[in-house]
């Protein structure tokens, strides 16, 4: 049984709704990561997590969804159906891809609160 405000894939409560809340400050043009979302959402390791939260607002959602990718720079939701999708929303706003790669020294975006968290920036 869950708590409200869980699922039975959050690892702590309230994890969804502190990822939600980040990914709807992500600026246009702008990207995170999924690691970098569990590690400020509070759960460091739980980017699956994250992942499986996001993956239950595509296409259902007015949250910028799109604004987070893998460690590498690259989408991962080619496996669900809408990978083609999450990179033109994220060329209409300006992002790059190279060899379905975007460069994420020039776009990872950090809260200005957590600029100083990590010792460098965590992809």
């Amino acid at each position: 049984m869950t708590s409200p405000g869980t699922t039975s894939t959050d690892p702590t409560p309230g994890f969804r709704e502190r990822v939600l809340a980040l990914v709807a400050r992500i600026p246009e043009g702008r990207v995170m990561t999924y690691g970098q979302l569990a590690l400020l959402a509070g759960n460091p390791g739980a980017a699956r997590q994250a992942g499986f939260v996001l993956n239950s607002l595509m296409g259902r959602s007015d949250l910028p969804w799109q604004r987070v990718i893998n460690a590498q720079g690259r989408v991962s939701t080619h496996k669900v159906g809408f990978g083609d999708m999450q990179e033109r929303l994220l060329m209409a706003e300006g992002v790059a891809f190279e060899h379905g790669r975007c460069d994420l020294s020039r776009v990872q975006w950090w809260p200005d609160e957590e600029r100083a968290a990590p010792p460098a920036p965590l992809l």
